[in-house]
């Protein structure tokens, strides 16, 4: 239940804008049950990092990994379920990673490789349906993006995706509309 909690208050307001006593406020659980299982908000924080990395891993495996649709169709499978679950939210949350990564300059160092290592992991995740995607078989990725320039190879496209998901994700929680996603997806599968 702390976890849980916590997930749905720093996806909301971030790690740094946060503090324990509202995550264990919501959560109904007492500072000193906190301390037993956390040595810190830093440790919380940590596990939430790893457990939110697990969860998405498998999110992403479940929509990437599949012999059927085509690739592509399933990264638009993918696209259209992270659409759905903002919506859900009223697109008041977004990625924990991200939120984090975004925050780095104020959140401990400990949580820097973490991030790191979460980031890549999915980008090879996406970047490995994205070469199942240019076999003969599949529907072939037509061209590059025009303001992906550097992208070149199924690994340099995860990686522009990730990072233009990353920005479109925080637009669309300012402007509370998938717009900005939905011009992501158009310029990564229309070109």
């Amino acid at each position: 239940m702390l976890l849980r909690t916590g997930l749905e208050v720093l996806t909301e307001k971030g790690f740094s804008a946060t503090g324990l006593d509202e995550i264990l406020g919501r959560a109904g659980v007492p500072k000193g049950s906190f301390y037993h299982y956390f040595d810190s908000k830093e440790a919380f924080g940590l596990e939430l990092i790893d457990r939110y990395a697990d969860f998405f891993a498998r999110k992403l495996d479940r929509h990437f990994s599949q012999p059927e649709p085509s690739p592509l169709a399933r990264v638009r499978a993918f696209v259209d379920d992270a659409r759905d679950g903002m919506a859900r939210h009223e697109y008041s949350r977004g990625c924990l990673i991200g939120n984090l990564g975004q925050e780095m300059g104020a959140l401990p160092e400990s949580f820097r490789a973490r991030l790191r290592a979460t980031f890549e992991d999915w980008q090879r995740r996406l970047a490995a349906c994205l070469t199942a995607a240019q076999q003969p078989a599949s529907s072939p990725i037509r061209q590059t993006p025009r303001s992906w320039p550097h992208a070149s190879g199924s690994a340099g496209k995860a990686r522009c995706c990730a990072r233009s998901s990353n920005a479109a994700t925080c637009r669309l929680r300012c402007s509370r509309s998938f717009s900005s996603m939905d011009c992501l997806a158009a310029e990564f599968f229309c070109h």
